[in-house]
């Protein structure tokens, strides 16, 4: 078919006007290298930094957080000293777009192998996991988008650990407008010291052969 001379100038309008939609795209990996350093350069995370795995979660609770931090929901408490050089971090992240960005190649990393370095009875912690996680976390604390709820294993268990905790001393999830921050200072408050350690014994399991 023979094209009109308007016909193509249309067309080339057309890719013109696309042309800085293309250009402004916002690199994901490219943003999260000023992260890499705490989080690893897969994002596997750093214990020794008590920086958790971030390869692999879900785009929308990553974005969530990073907001949480950037709103001061999160990381604000004189209590979270750990968390809080991540509200200057998240800070950096310009506008909705860089956050999305960032929390989409995040996502779209491989899971990291992540050894246990906490001792629990597994069994024990299997029937307290199923009982009280379970039905938000998945069965296999494989997370469930639907309800807004992360993965937890494959992440570092001192981190899990201490994010129970905090949620418990209400360091964590205290905000008012932190609905789900809430939701888990319940479930936090239901486990004791012991009771978390095989809970956090079970998820490790999930990931051994």
């Amino acid at each position: 078919m023979t094209r009109s001379p308007l016909h193509a100038l249309l067309l080339l309008i057309g890719f013109a006007n696309a042309a800085p939609v293309l250009a402004d795209a916002v690199d994901g990996s490219a943003l999260y290298a000023a992260c890499a350093s705490c989080h690893g350069a897969q994002a596997e995370g750093n214990p020794t930094l008590q920086a958790p795995a971030l390869a692999g979660l879900n785009a929308d609770y990553l974005s969530r957080q990073l907001e949480h931090f950037k709103a001061g929901r999160r990381g604000s408490d004189p209590a979270d000293s750990i968390a809080a050089p991540m509200r200057a971090m998240a800070a950096t992240l310009v506008d909705k777009q860089a956050v999305t960005a960032v929390a989409t190649y995040l996502a779209g990393l491989p899971l990291p192998a992540i050894p246990s370095s906490l001792s629990g009875n597994a069994a024990l912690g299997s029937r307290l996991y199923q009982a009280k996680c379970g039905a938000c976390h998945g069965g296999k604390a494989e997370g469930n988008p639907a309800m807004n709820t992360p993965r937890l294993r494959q992440q570092h268990d001192s981190y899990l650990q201490r994010q129970v905790v905090h949620f418990r001393q209400g360091v964590r999830g205290s905000d008012p407008t932190d609905r789900y921050g809430k939701q888990m200072k319940m479930m936090a408050a239901s486990v004791n010291d012991a009771e978390l350690l095989d809970v956090l014994a079970y998820i490790s399991s999930l990931d051994k052969p």
